[in-house]
């Protein structure tokens, strides 16, 4: 039996291709809820999920996945209006109208801007087309450093600066320049006249885990079940001993007795020959002792349920020193008669330390802090229209991505490392960088299973 612990998208996906494969597969999920930062809310309507979430066109995985599990028509990529907030007036700048518009850069600026997205760098005169292909070039440059060299002070005052301050806040000095450029190339082309269309599954991207659950069957599912060890004997995986609360899930076929019940949970374990741990990197040191060198941040992520619109935009960044880092307003992107007529707001913030306010703040803290500066924007807003406010945290919600960062990924087969049968398809693989994605999880389950696959493959035919 394949082992696979986390059952988050990661997860879901390894299970999907290695039963594809003919392999029998046991997911075990800590919490009481698949999904890890894709879970949902329910609404009036569709579900949504707790975590903004959004495609892009390079993200191509994920759309075969939606297309072989039967989800293509539901498929859409309608326009993601973004905009920047400064000086208390909304400034759309998709259109290149919009953005010739923007007070706060320079034609000069605008230029140097409008060249880095294109993949265009025009330093010495003579435009090059081929700079920025290999990220790992910039690996160990710091993004200001490159900024300003690449494009000019203004565009790195005006338009990246509060970005980045929102994004990473005091650790932005440490962020390279191949993640900037790597979310560059990750974003698809613009529609001059409309702006970028992004992906959304109507009904949401629960349905992607329904359907994967479907696939790989809820039998071979086991939810508030924590792995606990991994049993290594003659530098190879053997076991996996894992605590489930009572009544929660199936045993699956090899399962031993139990060791012992207590508090409420039963200990067991599973005989394996293969394990892919598809969590953060922290799972993986207390279950191996591999120790991961990646900083993380936090997320705090607050679903507002309101009356009326805050405004007509999707993506709206700050362009002050604001109490979060964005809002995001689901309902201008998909429409509103999904979740029953109610308009549907994220409020996001990334934290660096969990020594910080915000993260110490409690739920009814927050929400006070966070409507108030809303309304101090948006003087015209009806406070009173807000119906729910809903906040979920994660405290590992993404990588710091630093100087030097592909030094620090954890392999997918960790034979060498920890044992032969382990592998990783966790947030700190290869597949979520330059920015971490559900398209990312996917790729990483994909390349753990195919990994044991062809492993197999290769000892049959010796």
């Amino acid at each position: 039996m394949k082992g696979v612990v986390g059952g988050g998208i990661a997860g879901l996906a390894a299970a999907y291709r290695l039963q594809k494969h003919g392999h029998d597969v046991q997911v075990f999920e800590a919490s009481d809820q698949i999904g890890g930062l894709a879970a949902t809310y329910q609404t009036r309507g569709d579900q949504i999920e707790k975590f903004y979430h959004h495609l892009s066109a390079t993200e191509e995985t994920i759309v075969d996945l939606i297309e072989e599990l039967g989800l293509a028509d539901d498929l859409v990529w309608p326009i993601g209006k973004n905009a920047y907030y400064m000086e208390g007036t909304v400034y759309p700048l998709d259109k290149p109208w919009e953005i010739a518009a923007y007070p706060y850069m320079s034609v000069y600026d605008k230029f140097r801007l409008t060249m880095l997205t294109q993949e265009i760098d025009v330093r010495g005169g003579v435009p090059k087309f081929d700079t920025y292909d290999d990220l790992e070039a910039f690996e160990d440059v710091p993004i200001k450093e490159f900024l300003l060299e690449h494009t000019s002070r203004g565009v790195y005052e005006n338009f990246f600066e509060p970005l980045l301050d929102a994004k990473f806040g005091d650790r932005k000095e440490d962020v390279s320049a191949a993640w900037l450029l790597g979310r560059i190339k990750f974003r698809g082309e613009r529609d001059l006249l409309r702006g970028e269309p992004l992906g959304y599954l109507e009904g949401g991207f629960g349905r992607l885990l329904d359907a994967l659950v479907a696939a790989v069957g809820r039998e071979n599912i086991t939810t508030n079940a924590r792995v606990e060890g991994l049993g290594i004997e003659d530098g190879a995986v053997g076991e996996l001993t894992v605590a489930v609360e009572d009544g929660a899930g199936a045993d699956g076929p090899d399962a031993a007795a139990h060791a012992e019940a207590d508090g409420g949970t039963t200990t067991r374990t599973h005989a394996v020959d293969d394990v892919v741990v598809a969590a953060m990197p922290n799972v993986l040191e207390d279950l191996t002792g591999y120790e991961c060198d990646i900083d993380f941040q936090g997320a705090v992520c607050a679903l507002v349920t309101m009356e009326e619109s805050l405004t007509d935009t999707y993506w709206l960044n700050i362009g002050h020193d604001a109490p979060f880092g964005a809002l995001i307003e689901h309902t201008n992107y998909v429409p509103p008669e999904r979740y029953g007529g109610d308009r549907l707001l994220y409020v996001a913030s990334y934290i660096q330390d969990y020594e910080e306010d915000l993260w110490q703040m409690d739920d009814d803290e927050i929400e006070a802090l966070w409507l108030d500066h809303i309304e101090e924007m948006f003087p015209d807003w009806d406070r009173d229209s807000v119906s729910q406010f809903r906040l979920a945290r994660n405290p590992r919600a993404a990588p710091i991505y630093e100087r030097g960062y592909l030094d620090t990924v954890v392999p997918y087969d960790l034979a060498e490392e920890v044992a032969d049968g382990v592998y990783y398809a966790g947030m700190a693989s290869r597949a979520q960088y330059p920015e971490r994605s559900l398209n990312g999880g996917i790729l990483a389950g994909y390349e753990c299973a195919d990994r044991i696959v062809d492993r197999k493959e290769v000892v049959r035919t010796e």
